[in-house]
């Protein structure tokens, strides 16, 4: 049997989240049309009958705005890079930027790298992509180049196939019904930001973090107690919304989500709270836990 590890990286929007996803055929990351979605490293596996995949999906690096967050999000990526077998850069069809390069720059020549251009659905002239790709491909040795579109399923099965032989012999990593190494106490958490991203106007999403105060499972039901952490008085208002209705949504599709990815009855009650200048210090970073990424 072949087993290893496989890093997805990339600038901000990608579609690296969409792309883990869809290749273990499960939601493990969460997403949303905006950048910079992706903070902490996701694992997710796929298990076929000869190989068993880890991929290793990474936040988008940040070059702009760095405060202790993104400082601890590009750690993350860098340790990525170093602890993984094989490595998927992903880019996006028709753009390649100076986002793209600071990415190029960091990937390693000790190990298989393999160009995925993603998004080629939304070409609506396909013969520009050859003359795109042909460009690009001279800016490192590429192990390979696969085109996909990970939000339709194109090409995927084709990646499996490709990157398959390059991941190292030996016995599988995880069991084979397992989907990812991230407790359910982590993806809690994860898919309340998301619903922030989702329902919440162009700032606020990245002004918050969520931390599980208590998960406890009582017989079948997860009771499941969140904080929301704003960075301002005015910021705690948005989220909770008039009447508390914006609080109501986020934690209603929350939930929803919850009980779908963890297949049974969740109790989840949601609080917001005021710590300024949270997202640019250390102890608070560590405590929620980027540090161990």
């Amino acid at each position: 049997m072949r087993a290893g590890y496989v890093a997805i990286v990339g600038r901000p929007n990608v579609g690296k989240s969409t792309l883990l996803n869809h290749l273990v055929g499960q939601k493990i990351s969460i997403t949303s049309h905006r950048p910079q979605t992706t903070r902490h490293r996701i694992t997710g596996i796929l298990t076929t009958e000869a190989s068993q995949f880890v991929f290793v999906d990474t936040p988008g690096f940040q070059a702009r705005h760095v405060n202790a967050l993104n400082r601890a999000m590009n750690r993350s990526v860098k340790r990525s890079l170093h602890d993984v077998d094989v490595v998927l850069f992903v880019i996006e069809a028709m753009h390649f930027d100076s986002r793209d390069e600071i990415v190029l720059e960091l990937l390693p020549e000790d190990r298989p790298v393999f160009l995925v251009v993603n998004k080629v659905d939304r070409l609506a002239e396909k013969s520009i992509l050859l003359p795109f790709i042909e460009k690009v491909s001279v800016k490192f040795p590429f192990a390979a180049i696969i085109p996909v579109s990970a939000e339709k399923n194109v090409q995927l099965d084709e990646l499996v196939k490709t990157v398959e032989p390059f991941l190292p012999e030996g016995e599988a990593l995880f069991g084979e019904d397992e989907i990812t190494a991230r407790s359910e106490r982590f993806l809690a958490s994860e898919l309340v930001r998301e619903k922030l991203f989702r329902l919440l106007g162009e700032e606020i999403p990245y002004s918050t973090a969520v931390e599980i105060e208590q998960f406890k499972m009582e017989g079948e039901i997860r009771r499941i107690h969140a904080l929301i952490l704003v960075d301002k008085p005015n910021q705690k208002a948005i989220v909770i919304g008039k009447n508390g209705e914006k609080l109501k949504a986020i934690a209603s599709r929350a939930r929803s989500d919850m009980e779908r990815l963890f297949g049974g009855k969740v109790f989840l009650e949601v609080w917001v709270k005021v710590k300024s200048g949270w997202s640019d210090d250390e102890r608070v970073i560590k405590s929620l836990g980027y540090e161990e990424d």
